[in-house]
């Protein structure tokens, strides 16, 4: 799917400097970072107004432009509709492509896989798990990691991408203990022995929960 697709689909705005170029309204963005970051995860409108301090109208306007043009998918779970990335849409990978690398995941992935030889695996939990863009990332390195390789990888790539990233290194054992609990929900796989692109599998051990 070519470029000008995506901004005759998003905008009238050709790219300058990051998504924002190419999708006018600010709350678009906020929205596609949010449930392109993550597409495991699902969100509904209230929640999405109180988490970016808006009133729910302006949200309410993005979502049924998003789910208008299918990008999101729309069920209802009780009381609320919940609203989720639409994998199958063509733009998709586009979309969540541009999403990643305004957030500085995609950054993240390379370094960690051409800095860190001794990896098995790298997982992303906390507040980028659930699709927001807080500034703080935490990742789950699993895997023999040389810490003073670790550290010179972490303040390199914090200046790059310009967040902070904690990190956390477990051996495999110790990650399958963990895994399951509440501190590691949602979690999203970055990249795994044997893949050439863990994300791509979605393979996502996600907690459904907003």
């Amino acid at each position: 799917m070519s470029y000008k697709l995506i901004v005759r689909f998003m905008g009238d705005k050709m790219p300058e400097n990051g998504l924002s170029a190419v999708i006018p309204s600010r709350m678009r963005v906020q929205v596609l970072v949010r449930l392109l970051l993550n597409p495991g995860i699902r969100a509904y409108l209230r929640g999405l107004a109180t988490e970016f301090n808006v009133s729910p109208n302006a949200v309410r306007t993005e979502l049924n432009n998003l789910r208008k043009h299918k990008v999101l998918t729309a069920e209802r779970d009780g009381r609320n509709v919940f609203y989720r990335a639409n994998t199958d849409h063509p733009l998709f990978p586009e979309l969540s492509s541009m999403v990643r690398k305004i957030t500085g995941i995609d950054e993240l992935v390379k370094s960690v896989v051409d800095r860190l030889g001794n990896l098995e695996a790298a997982y992303l939990i906390g507040d980028y798990a659930r699709g927001a863009d807080a500034g703080i990332i935490d990742v789950v390195l699993v895997g023999d990691i040389d810490r003073v390789q670790l550290d010179d990888f972490v303040k390199k790539t914090e200046a790059y991408i310009d967040r902070k990233i904690r990190s956390l290194v477990l051996t495999r054992d110790e990650f399958q203990r963990l895994q399951g609990t509440k501190g590691f929900k949602p979690i999203l796989n970055l990249w795994e022995t044997g893949y050439s692109n863990a994300w791509c599998r979605m393979n996502s051990r996600n907690d459904d929960r907003p």
